[in-house]
């Protein structure tokens, strides 16, 4: 086995070589007009691994490119999530982290498998508290204007992923909270926003924990991965869906499998792990770090930025 530092050397070669448009100056670039939004994942861990320093770039990076929101693609809150909104760890690990005047805009959250380690509607609770906290519930959908025009829309599905694994229902620590979940019901709502989208939404892009592929060694055909794609991916085709972003692997990914969907994982805002790569990444990165999606009618642009502020990957979607 390969040493952990010649490892990650490696990682970073493939992640530039994959690059479609690398920006020579390795800043982010700016798109006037866009919808603008920070993705990021996995991440509560009371500033500890990395947190506070990817979160300080978050600030930096957000004033940068006017965000428009923030979101994040669960597993908010490490261990075993938060017992109540009132938990001490929306203040250690959330409030005292993200302190930027640029990160107190909107945050679209979604529920990761450490959230259902504790109470994950204590999650949707909390938005009756921060004003920059928004999950209504479990699973929600939101359409947002392009440079502020309603017949240029981007639809955002955001879901619960952890109830369409079969696994969990009998699992220990999530099981008594998944079994609360209508997995079904779910299905219908996704499959009725979806089809449903008017005219005016030039893109569609649905946001889960939990990838559908991955090249994180230890989870490309775990149950877990298997069991999301089986029940998502011929749904994602036949909707036309644009990008599913996910988080859950703690690293910052791109792959392109057949099919019209391109597939995101923004995962390392608090923790790093090893990955490889497939014949269908176009990212492999096990950096800490976020995306950023600049949208605009006719382009999707996505860029992976690291804790250093520096762009390691971008990549634009064309209409």
């Amino acid at each position: 086995m390969m040493q952990k530092g010649i490892f990650y050397v490696f990682i970073f070669t493939i992640s530039i070589s994959f690059a479609s448009a690398q920006t020579k100056d390795n800043s982010v670039k700016k798109y006037p007009g866009a919808l603008n939004f920070i993705v990021m994942g996995d991440w509560g861990r009371f500033g500890e691994d990395h947190q506070i320093p990817v979160a300080k770039q978050m600030g930096i990076t957000a004033r940068e490119i006017n965000r428009d929101f923030i979101i994040s693609t669960g597993d908010n809150f490490y261990p075993i999530g938060v017992a109540s909104e009132y938990d001490p760890q929306w203040k250690s690990s959330f409030e005292d982290i993200y302190t930027d005047f640029s990160l107190h805009w909107n945050w679209y959250p979604v529920l990761g498998n450490h959230d259902y380690a504790g109470n994950p509607d204590a999650q949707v609770a909390y938005s009756k508290i921060s004003r920059r906290w928004n999950m209504p519930a479990r699973y929600y959908s939101k359409t947002f204007n392009i440079n502020g025009d309603s017949n240029q829309q981007v639809l955002i599905a955001f879901i619960d992923t952890n109830a369409l694994i079969p696994e969990f229902y009998k699992n220990d620590v999530y099981g008594k909270n998944v079994i609360s979940q209508d997995s079904t019901a779910q299905k219908k709502w996704l499959i009725k926003t979806l089809s449903d989208a008017p005219k005016s939404v030039k893109w569609k892009l649905v946001v889960g924990h939990h990838p559908l592929f991955t090249a994180t060694l230890k989870r490309r055909e775990s149950y877990d991965t298997k069991a999301v794609r089986k029940s998502l991916k011929s749904l994602l085709d036949k909707y036309q869906v644009d990008a599913y972003i996910a988080g859950h692997d703690h690293d910052l990914q791109h792959l392109l499998p057949e099919g019209k969907t391109n597939y995101f994982v923004s995962g390392s805002a608090s923790e790093s792990t090893v990955i490889d790569n497939l014949p269908i990444s176009k990212l492999a990165s096990s950096e800490y770090g976020f995306m950023v999606f600049s949208v605009l009618a006719n382009s999707l642009n996505v860029q992976a930025v690291n804790e250093k502020g520096e762009v390691i990957y971008n990549t634009e979607i064309k209409k």
